[in-house]
């Protein structure tokens, strides 16, 4: 039985901490690069309230996912960078699903004009997004690594 220390819980803190404040400036910043940009300013709020926890949601996951999949009891301590790169590589997956999927699919938002869009395995996706789930947990994980170091839990 694998015991879940104080580092993996004070770890998931600062990088659930750091990505919503990354994800919710994200969101604000790339309002433009959607349709969504033309809505009155309550819908554009609801919007970014919307995919900001969702964003969350997806940071979560991934990273709980990959804990289980390929962490070990020492974590964050051990296999620190190996654990992040997981989690972004599922992070990006999921959101070249997820923009393919509601943007092709379903037509529940659409791009404007200025969003960037390149093909992935077929997929016509924005790059925005993609941009996001790289930059936004390499920022995540790099802030929890060095409070982790400051309180001396690795």
């Amino acid at each position: 039985m694998i015991m879940i220390s104080a580092n993996w819980i004070s770890a998931l803190r600062i990088y659930l901490s750091a990505s919503a404040g990354g994800h919710l400036v994200w969101e604000i910043l790339q309002l433009p690069l959607y349709t969504i940009w033309t809505a009155q300013f309550r819908d554009q709020a609801f919007a970014v309230i919307h995919c900001t926890l969702g964003d969350l949601l997806i940071a979560l996951s991934t990273l709980v996912a990959t804990l289980v999949a390929v962490a070990n009891p020492a974590w964050p301590r051990d296999r620190f960078w190996r654990v992040a790169t997981v989690t972004m590589l599922l992070g990006v997956s999921y959101t070249i699903f997820s923009e393919w999927l509601n943007v092709v699919v379903r037509a529940s938002w659409a791009y404007s004009e200025w969003m960037p869009v390149v093909s992935i395995f077929g997929l016509h996706v924005g790059l925005s997004p993609i941009f996001q789930w790289v930059v936004i947990p390499a920022t995540a994980f790099t802030i929890t690594q060095k409070r982790m170091v400051r309180a001396k839990f690795v």
